[in-house]
């Protein structure tokens, strides 16, 4: 029994050792227009691990870049591109590399991130990814003010609601505040507004820009709306020049470039 503890205790330690081995590798992506290169994270081991478990068996090597959308992203990788004829739909991913997500927060769709795919939620609850491909975000630049607005709107109906049940339970003491002492009535306000705040904070689905997160959106830009349902597992350092001349391929109506974007090799350095 002691001998099966140890033996299982061995292999737990080389599994650890592996994963922090392999994170923080530089990945080099090269393309027939030009190379990219990416760092992998280590707070996301089983997705990084599985990554260049595929690149080293040289996986991804032949594959094309089978989905370019300018302002979004690029998608690349899939087995069933290898060898697809021009113009033939591909890019269907493989149900056996699934893994379970490893979605963590404080990374966000900047422009640049390295995440994986995966099948919609109706058919995958679970959001598990498909590793046999990946895709980076090229995503767009947006103004402080419609960082604002997305918000709003986007927690209108929890705002309204914490309104109505904080403002049942002040209203008449408000309004004889409002008249007596207008100093004390606007320090009342603050404070049932943070309140407020703090209820949205904790509602399922509600949004709020981070500094980090707005400094990134109005500066390189990124996609938003994907924060919180896809695993990001690594972000690219340099070719991002290469990713905006692959997002904006002239391509055919399902998204293939009518040219094609081969990823000659994906090695780990």
């Amino acid at each position: 029994m002691k001998k099966i503890y140890y033996i299982l205790s061995a292999l737990f330690l080389c599994v650890v050792a592996t994963s922090a081995q392999e994170a923080g590798k530089t990945v080099v992506i090269k393309t027939n227009v030009g190379t990219m290169k990416a760092i992998l994270y280590d707070d996301v081991p089983n997705h990084t691990r599985t990554f260049i478990e595929r690149a080293k068996r040289g996986d991804f090597n032949g594959t094309l870049f089978t989905r370019v959308l300018p302002e979004f992203m690029i998608q690349g990788g899939a087995p069933d591109s290898k060898n697809a004829p021009a113009g033939a739909k591909c890019g269907f991913g493989d149900p056996s590399a699934e893994i379970l997500p490893e979605i963590n927060e404080k990374y966000f769709h900047k422009k640049g991130a390295l995440a994986a795919p995966r099948q919609p939620d109706d058919v995958n609850p679970q959001k598990k990814s498909d590793m046999s491909q990946f895709f980076i975000v090229q995503g767009k630049v947006y103004r402080e003010t419609e960082l604002d607005t997305l918000e709003r709107t986007a927690n209108y109906p929890a705002r309204q609601k914490a309104l109505k049940e904080f403002y049942a339970l002040v209203r008449a003491e408000l309004n004889m505040i409002k008249m007596s002492n207008k100093r004390e009535y606007q320090k009342r306000l603050r404070m049932i507004n943070a309140q407020i705040d703090s209820v949205i904070q904790a509602t399922p689905g509600h949004l709020l820009f981070t500094d980090e997160q707005r400094k990134a959106y109005t500066t390189v830009g990124g996609c938003h709306h994907l924060d919180g349902t896809y695993t990001i597992f690594g972000e690219l350092t340099e070719g991002f020049d290469v990713l905006d001349q692959i997002a904006t391929q002239p391509k055919d109506q399902n998204d293939r470039p009518k040219k094609d974007i081969r990823i000659q090799s994906i090695t780990i350095e």
